[in-house]
């Protein structure tokens, strides 16, 4: 097979599977387990939408194959009758369509075109679900036969023949002595010594096993309560005029943020699918924040710097602590131990650590260095942020550009996005108008709710505000995570920290010089702490590139042990 470069690539992954469960052949079954690991593949995005569980699929393929001895040395797998096959009538139907590479559709379309054994065991059962993946694929599912009428003959009689009357002979009885072998036959020539001059049998077809009662059919479509979401932002601005208790304009204004950061992200990688894996990277890297730097950008307006720098550290520890926490508990719901990349959590880590540091020293100066100097602070402030702006845009030109295979997330299928380029800009446009205003009502409301509740504008900002802005961002990590996307749920949180102190933290400093409120990055000494303390952890969770649920619990007792301080500040 020429360029066959996916078949390839599927193939090595399946002999990684086989050889990784010591079964001696790569089946159909490895071929299938291979492309359904790929979380963000076609293959995992056509089991989701018929209501299957692509991990569970997977693992089920390979449950029950035939394993070498635990103290033999296993044989390296090599492919069986079945796979090469399935192979060679993927490359067909590519060439057939004109194109010099087997795609994963060609692939998918042989191996559930006719499914075989566990294949078929885990896709027949209760549901719908071999069906509609049959049918999202294009394959022409066979039409039944209509029944025959009761007392129907079997087989029709043939034409001008008559159907017998008279009785059949009876016959012999079973019991009756066989007759002795004539003296002058030949006996019959021994099997063994026979079977050396046929020809090999061909393999015996894999048997179909009993299904499986694995497939939901027709999984209900969730509620949307995005859209029921929406509803609080008129609810939120008519309170507002109607000069309505605090704490009620304040609940309602940060309802009407949720939904509109999600409107804000999914617009974003709408444009980031029409744009390119460039571009789209760093519009992503761009929007990411938006929600939290306008709300943000309003505070430090309206002159509550202590908040907007709680909501920075605030930030950056919910998607260390909270958002990890979470996304390691959904994943190690589905296996007891989830593997991810060393290489990109240390990157991503590192960069962390960097970012901190950066944070860190405008503290330190202003801890060492006698009575405050403000001026020499926002000075070095300044310098500060260059600096880290300055390696936010190496890192996106390091991620982006000259090494990005280290982060690629395997081949995505090829889905519309939700809306075009312009419907895209429309839709940021007018939820960023909408984050706007509900970021105005809010932080107008701050001052008589911590008044109201006893609560202080750094407990606000390190708890309250961050959960709001990054809450779709929050819902992201986690569900993709459950989904056995490990890697990008940690790239999710480990980028989303990194980019907030790399290039949310060092804007802000420049927005109060043009604002004239006077913004620096001299945080205080407990944001400071919880910050380092936190990214110490995290790194020692993230060293081995592997988790398990007990670690994301752990990471949430950090978070609640922060919250818990900040509360009484």
């Amino acid at each position: 097979m020429s360029g066959t470069v996916n078949a390839d690539r599927v193939l090595a992954g399946a002999k990684a599977l086989a050889a990784e469960h010591r079964h001696g052949f790569v089946g159909t079954e490895h071929l299938l387990a291979g492309m359904l690991q790929d979380g963000s593949g076609l293959a995992a995005t056509m089991f989701s939408s018929a209501g299957l569980d692509p991990a569970r699929v997977a693992a089920g393929l390979l449950k029950g194959l035939r394993q070498a001895p635990a103290d033999q040395p296993a044989a390296e797998p090599s492919p069986s009758r079945f796979a090469e096959q399935a192979l060679e009538r993927a490359a067909a139907s590519a060439a057939a369509a004109g194109r010099d590479a087997v795609e994963d559709r060609d692939l998918l379309t042989v191996l559930l075109a006719q499914p075989k054994g566990r294949t078929a065991q885990l896709l027949r059962g209760d549901g719908k679900a071999l069906t509609a993946l049959q049918a999202a694929l294009g394959i022409p599912t066979p039409v039944e036969k209509p029944a025959e009428p009761a007392g129907a003959s079997a087989k029709p009689a043939r034409e001008g023949r008559e159907p017998r009357t008279e009785p059949r002979p009876e016959r012999k009885s079973a019991r009756e002595p066989r007759p002795e072998r004539r003296p002058d036959r030949p006996a019959r020539v021994d099997a063994k010594a026979e079977r050396g001059t046929r020809p090999a049998r061909p393999d015996p077809p894999e048997p179909e096993l009993p299904p499986l009662r694995i497939a939901r059919p027709d999984p209900p479509k969730p509620f949307p309560w995005s859209v029921l979401l929406l509803l609080a932002v008129p609810a939120s601005i008519v309170l507002n005029r109607m000069n309505a208790a605090p704490l009620l304009v304040f609940g309602m204004a940060c309802l009407g943020v949720l939904p509109l950061a999600g409107l804000m992200g999914d617009a974003t990688e709408a444009l980031a699918d029409r744009t390119g894996p460039t571009l789209g990277g760093l519009l992503n890297a761009t929007f990411g924040n938006a929600a939290e730097l306008i709300i943000a950008l309003v505070a430090l307006n309206a002159g509550l710097i202590d908040l907007v720098k709680a909501s920075v550290t605030g930030s950056i520890l919910g998607n260390l602590l909270l958002i990890l926490g979470l996304s390691f508990i959904a994943a190690g719901r589905q296996t007891p131990v989830v593997k991810f990349s060393r290489t990109n959590a240390g990157m991503s880590a590192a960069m962390l650590a960097l970012a901190v540091t950066g944070l860190a020293f405008p503290a330190i100066f202003h801890a060492t260095h006698g009575p405050p100097n403000s001026t020499a602070e926002l000075y070095l402030s300044e310098a500060v942020s260059v600096i880290l702006i300055a390696t936010y845009g190496f890192s996106l030109l390091f991620s982006l550009k000259t090494h990005k295979a280290l982060f690629a997330g395997g081949d995505h299928p090829a889905i519309e996005p939700r809306w075009g380029v312009w419907g895209s800009i429309a839709v940021l446009a007018a939820a960023t108008v909408g984050v706007v205003i509900e970021s105005e009502i809010l932080v107008h409301a701050v001052g008589p709710v911590t008044a109201s509740l006893g609560l202080s504008q750094t407990f606000l900002g390190l708890v309250i505000v961050p959960i709001i802005g990054n809450a779709a961002e929050h819902a992201t990590a986690v569900v993709v995570a459950r989904r056995g996307q490990i890697d990008l749920a940690i790239q999710i949180a480990l980028g989303s920290s990194t980019q907030v102190a790399l290039l949310v933290a060092p804007v802000l400093v420049f927005a109060g010089l043009i604002l004239g409120a006077g913004m620096n990055l001299v945080f205080p000494v407990f944001d400071v702490a919880a910050l380092a303390i936190s990214t110490i952890v995290v790194a020692i969770i993230t060293l081995d590139g592997e988790t398990h649920w007990f670690e994301g619990v752990q990471l949430l007792a950090v978070y609640l042990m922060m919250a818990a301080a900040a509360y009484f500040i």
